[in-house]
């Protein structure tokens, strides 16, 4: 067994090695590369040590995974990426808790009788064991169902406005001290082992319901981070369950990058995280049809904005949510390829949280082979606006209202945002005048020095190409 754990520490060392290197767009594909390596020779070990196990089960299993996964990952379009990855962590916390459950019936009639739990070799006590199982079976089960939830919430099934109603907090309150009761229970063995489980599997089952349905879609990007966390949460826990070092270093991995990453996007928004699970920002705003009716809204073609960038010298590209659904990633790499042969300055702007998952715009742009070097995050673009001609602001929408310097009374009032609004010209693409996420209507459209061009932004775009080529 000892080569087991030398080999588990240098998976270990390779998943450590791959996210460092993916926390850089240039080195991502090649730290997605050393992690997946770290993975494959964590499994080879785990089969090679196992005693007694069925190859033939192995691979039909990995067969069938991998024609699912390679179905997907060729078919699923960039904007849905969001959506994949909520699937992704589900099943992740899922497989976890299966596991964690497998192995508590093979042992239940041991821990019910008070005898030393047998694992990989080792006596176990069964409290431990018992405390572990009961952990494991709740994170994993929880992150399944938010995780759909989730799913459902990107994809339309449900709605993105945050579903609320009486009495909520007091029934997730009463469902948590019900869980807590039952870990304890099952450690202590104090009661029917079977009944505890299928209790536990039931709580766990509706808090990932109940927790993620009162989460709008302004905060999608936080939850898909924090369910990511889960289910290196559950992961690890589960490797307590089997004693399975593997397991327990890669799920920890995942589950401390989780929460970095949850944390960076909870600041990217000036809000905590007890605020994004309760705060239900998103919801509908009354008034946001009057308000927009008293601004002052410009509106040109992309004939009268091609003038402007033909006039200016520096522009800072700010892609939004619109941008990916519109599938215009390309499109925008073409029009600043051409600004930049015309001798212009062309810069991007990312926000923390744009889009619905961390890095969504950052995998956008380097899909269309945006160098990296031009993308430039928050505190690294905010001082560039100042001597900016033109900002062109595609379908973003709350990273870029001036609300949340001095609204107090608004949803996003602290939220750092992009201040395109101190450039001499911003370019705003919208298909409608319909709020963002946060459900509050921007009022950068209605300022001085904005004006508004309608349409699909891939449409507008190749317009907008076409009319600078014109002049």
């Amino acid at each position: 067994m000892e080569y087991t754990n030398i080999f588990y520490v240098l998976a270990g060392v390779l998943f450590i090695l791959g996210l460092k290197k993916l926390s850089h767009p240039k080195t991502a594909r090649t730290g997605n590369m050393l992690a997946s390596v770290g993975m494959l020779i964590a499994i080879v070990v785990t089969l090679l040590a196992a005693e007694v196990i069925d190859f033939k089960l192995i691979f039909i299993g990995m067969i069938i995974g991998a024609i699912i996964g390679g179905f997907f990952a060729i078919k699923v379009e960039m904007t849905s990426m969001p959506q994949m990855v909520a699937i992704f962590n589900g099943f992740g916390g899922g497989a976890s808790a299966l596991v964690a459950a497998a192995d508590f019936l093979k042992n239940a009639d041991n821990m019910a009788n008070g005898m030393p739990i047998m694992v990989g070799g080792f006596e176990i006590s069964p409290i431990f064991y018992g405390g572990v199982v009961a952990f494991s079976i709740f994170v994993g089960t929880l992150t399944f169902t938010g995780s759909f939830i989730a799913f459902g919430k990107l994809q339309g099934f449900i709605s993105g406005q945050p579903i609320v109603f009486f009495g909520q907090q007091i029934i997730n309150a009463l469902l948590a001290l019900a869980l807590i009761a039952g870990v304890v229970m099952m450690a202590m063995a104090s009661y029917d082992l079977h009944t505890l489980f299928i209790g536990i599997l039931i709580i766990s089952a509706l808090l990932g319901i109940l927790l993620t349905i009162p989460i709008g879609g302004a905060d999608m990007p936080v939850v898909i981070s924090l369910l990511n966390s889960y289910s290196g949460v559950a992961a690890a826990a589960t490797g307590f369950v089997l004693l399975n070092q593997g397991l327990i270093i890669s799920g920890a991995l995942v589950g401390a990058s989780g929460l970095i990453l949850t944390n960076i996007m909870c600041k990217g928004m000036n809000r905590s995280l007890a605020n994004v699970i309760f705060g239900a920002v998103g919801g509908e705003v009354e008034g946001a049809a009057a308000a927009t009716q008293k601004m002052n809204i410009k509106s040109y073609s992309t004939e009268e904005a091609a003038m402007i960038f033909d006039a200016a010298d520096k522009v800072i590209i700010v892609p939004g949510y619109g941008l990916a659904v519109a599938q215009a990633q390309h499109a925008v790499r073409e029009v600043a390829d051409y600004l930049e042969r015309l001798g212009k300055t062309v810069l991007y702007a990312i926000h923390p949280v744009a889009g619905r998952m961390p890095g969504h715009m950052n995998v956008l742009l380097a899909e269309a082979n945006v160098p990296y070097e031009l993308l430039k995050d928050l505190d690294e673009i905010n001082p560039e606006f100042e001597d900016c001609d033109v900002a062109l602001v595609l379908g973003a929408n709350d990273v870029v209202n001036p609300a949340a310097r001095h609204d107090t009374a608004s949803p996003i009032y602290g939220m750092p945002i992009l201040n395109v609004d101190k450039s001499r010209t911003v370019i705003i693409n919208k298909r409608t005048m319909n709020p963002g996420f946060a459900g509050i209507q921007n009022e950068l459209f209605g300022f001085e020095n904005s004006i508004m061009v309608f349409g699909d932004a891939k449409s507008m775009l190749t317009q907008l190409l076409a009319d600078l080529k014109d002049l």
